[in-house]
């Protein structure tokens, strides 16, 4: 009996000592992968090292080559200058925006100046020391969140899918945030205030938004006049119930006046007190009507600013850095070198590769 009783305990026992040796296992696998990952990684950046060490003096005159030709581009090339501005967009104008922008673009690509003159009423010289146009959303964290809650108050969001806020803006056009940035790149030092001027009359004068622009000005003024009328009537019922509350102090009998008050006097105070919540939320709606009536006379504005002239720009972006002309060609001539070094260790290790392996089969 006691053979048998113990039989179960020692098949539990071997059961549970697998268990963790398969467990125990899993650990050092799972070590040794993490393990060979910082190791090779490790290998890697000595072997870099190395190469650069092997290298220097190949990568220095790389770096050296690239800050002269940056110097001398700098020194003898017409000298650029950028000229810019903000807009604020009171209507979705900025896909027009951004095809005008492009069109003149495509103009200075086939080197049409004559018609980009006429386009924004320059003489064709000084339409021929422009560069190009850019146009870029002015973005953040605040605009994106106005815009989104201003499109879920159009759309019906019990029809439509639930939309998350991280996937609408993936999904938002550039063209439609409403403060965008307009620049001018310019060999000429001189102030394009007109052309941008010339750039919003463009838009300012599409049919479409002229008549927009005439529905919502009516719209508003109507709101305007009704708030209005609205508030005036809510001070003459505030001067009839202030004059029943006079009334009722001078004769206790308050069914001799024409309206009839009933209730407690903390009921009184509770209406006297609805009716000025009321004035206020009138007057706030009313400020809210003038403001977007004053947004409205404009169909797209530019922010002022005080820069009557380009700025002078010989500095390249990367990596969104922005760098002088001279390090800029230094950084890239660089790490073109280097990666040309890495695709030439590349090729010879695959070359001693191919020779190891076909040894053997030459020998067999």
């Amino acid at each position: 009996m006691s053979t048998n009783s113990k039989t179960p305990n020692q098949n539990e026992e071997v059961d549970l000592s697998t268990l963790f040796k398969l467990i125990g296992a899993a650990f050092d696998r799972f070590f040794n992968f993490f393990t060979s990952i910082f190791k090779n990684a490790f290998l890697t950046f000595i072997w870099i090292i190395f190469l650069i060490k092997k290298h220097t003096l190949i990568l220095l005159s790389a770096v050296f080559l690239g800050y002269l030709i940056g110097f001398f581009v700098t020194k003898f090339s017409a000298p650029k200058f950028d000229s810019s501005v903000e807009l604020v967009q009171n209507y979705p104008s900025g896909q027009n925006l951004y095809k005008l922008v492009n069109y003149y673009n495509n103009l200075i690509k086939q080197k049409d100046f004559e018609t980009l003159g006429k386009a924004l009423e320059l003489d064709t010289k000084t339409a021929s020391k422009i560069s190009y146009f850019d146009i870029n959303p002015i973005v953040n964290g605040n605009n994106n969140l106005i815009v989104f809650n201003e499109f879920l108050q159009e759309i019906d969001t019990l029809a439509s899918p639930k939309i998350e806020y991280n996937d609408f803006v993936e999904n938002l056009e550039d063209y439609s945030y409403k403060y965008q940035k307009i620049s001018i790149q310019s060999t000429l030092n001189n102030s394009f205030k007109p052309v941008f001027s010339k750039i919003l009359n463009s838009i300012s004068s599409n049919p479409y938004f002229v008549s927009e622009q005439k529905k919502d000005i009516v719209e508003l003024t109507k709101i305007k006049e009704a708030l209005e009328s609205s508030l005036v009537k809510s001070d003459s019922l505030k001067n009839t119930y202030k004059r029943v509350l006079e009334q009722e102090l001078i004769s206790n009998n308050a069914s001799e006046i024409g309206i009839t008050f009933e209730g407690s006097s903390k009921t009184k105070v509770t209406r006297e007190y609805e009716l000025h919540l009321r004035d206020l939320e009138l007057e706030r709606e009313l400020v809210e009507t003038n403001r977007a009536l004053l947004d409205k006379q404009h169909i797209i504005e530019i922010i002022p600013n005080k820069q009557d002239a380009g700025v002078s720009s010989d500095s390249k972006e990367i990596l969104g850095f922005e760098l002088p002309l001279k390090l800029f060609l230094a950084l890239v001539l660089f790490l073109l070198t280097f990666a040309s070094l890495l695709m030439l260790e590349f090729l010879s290790f695959i070359e001693r590769y191919r020779t190891q392996i076909t040894k053997p089969l030459n020998k067999s």
